[in-house]
């Protein structure tokens, strides 16, 4: 009688102890969180690959970022991705190159792509993605294009009813540039309708980060590593958003032009430390191109797979804070002055070599920078966006500074 009765009472103890003990085995399972969008981008042409991608990263990432004009033109592929990636726990960024009602036509009528169910998916994004649809991805590095590529002069031929943008430039000012480049989205009804559906529109750039901000966009990511200092695209970007109550991160991208394309696993994780440490609320590493012969994620190698999860396990550990290196001193540039910044001979506003202001405002950048880092901002004397009692310590760009600040 005894042995009977001890059996069954020993499996009344086993089951009440799994009742307290499966609880905590779920928890510990249980994926941390950030207050940061920590991902990687696709940018491959299939729904089977961002899907492989997806697999790799859900479980030390809360973002994918669908940046594939491919996929922006195949409504089933872009679904399926989309619910994947959010059956995986992550949010989600998706890229379209164009929403404007008439070069969507233009692209049916002239090359025949299928592309009008964009508005309509745009239309019903938040009722189907909800909170997990961060913001769309709308067009890519307007900065950069204006400065170095100047394929947005036939915008300024448009809108002046010019033949030669260089007829405008020839009697314009930099305040005029500046005012051209940001009513660009009153010419593309794509804007307004992300606006209308409550969609942050979002946007990768390297240089006018504080001008992007005026033309509309919510978040800008600055590129960081093309050999830039990264403390002077985080100052440029930060300032910006802090006064312009925007978001801003980064998105990590090529060291070189040839493989293996990004830096060390080593300088990354710095990258994403530094980045994270300053603020950033979305860190991003820009995976492209997409599938070389011998790796079917991309550009990323096994090494820089693990220094993200490492990242990640140091952030949600709380080895690292977020947003621990504040902002302490800003420098005020010139109002309008869309200098490029990237080194003394850069363009202003693509049309103009650097002029009196330009070797005052590097000497005294440099300056800051040495004596700051990732305590910097840089902002523009702008009425409508006053320093207030934001910084401890207030830079003028024509200042002299003799000794450290």
């Amino acid at each position: 009688m005894k042995k009977k009765f001890t059996v069954p009472l020993m499996c009344i103890l086993l089951i009440v102890s799994a009742a307290f003990f499966v609880p905590s085995i779920l928890e510990s399972q249980e994926k941390e969180t950030l207050d940061c969008h920590v991902g990687v981008t696709f940018c491959g042409d299939t729904a089977a690959g961002a899907e492989l991608l997806i697999d790799r990263v859900k479980d030390y990432t809360n973002l994918f970022v669908l940046q594939s004009g491919p996929i922006s033109e195949n409504e089933t592929a872009m679904n399926e991705i989309c619910e994947y990636a959010v059956d995986a726990g992550l949010d989600i960024i998706v890229y379209f190159g164009d929403l404007d009602p008439r070069v969507l036509n233009y692209k049916v009528e002239t090359l025949g792509q299928d592309v009008l169910w964009r508005t309509s998916w745009i239309n019903t994004a938040k009722q189907r993605w909800g909170d997990n649809l961060l913001a769309v991805y709308y067009y890519d590095e307007p900065g950069g294009n204006w400065l170095d590529c100047e394929i947005w002069n036939t915008y300024i031929e448009a809108v002046s009813n010019v033949t030669d943008y260089r007829e405008v430039i020839a009697n314009t000012t930099y305040d005029d540039v500046a005012q051209r480049y940001i009513e660009f989205p009153s010419y593309d009804e794509g804007y307004e309708q992300l606006e209308n559906n409550s969609i942050p529109i979002l946007t990768s750039d390297y240089v006018l980060y504080w001008f992007d901000y005026l033309m509309g966009y919510d978040v800008i990511l600055t590129e960081v590593g093309w050999n830039h200092t990264i403390e002077q695209d985080i100052a440029l970007v930060r300032g910006a958003a802090n006064l312009q109550n925007k978001s801003w991160g980064t998105i990590i991208t090529w060291k070189y032009n040839d493989p293996p394309y990004l830096d060390t696993p080593e300088n990354i994780y710095n990258q994403m430390v530094l980045s994270y440490e300053a603020g950033a609320e979305y860190i991003v590493i820009f995976n492209y191109p997409t599938y070389p012969e011998d790796n079917q994620y991309g550009i990323m190698s096994n090494e820089h797979f693990e220094a993200l999860e490492s990242f990640w396990n140091d952030a949600t550990k709380e080895q690292i804070v977020h947003g621990s290196t504040k902002a302490e001193a800003v420098l005020v540039l010139p109002h309008n002055y869309g200098w490029g910044m990237r080194n003394l001979q850069d363009k202003i506003w693509a049309f103009w070599e650097p002029d009196e202001k330009s070797e005052q405002i590097w000497t005294i950048l440099q300056q800051l920078l040495d004596q700051y880092g990732t305590s910097l901002d840089i902002v523009y004397d702008d009425p409508a966006y006053p320093i207030t009692d934001n910084y401890q310590h207030v830079y003028i760009w024509n200042q002299t500074i003799t000794s450290n600040p």
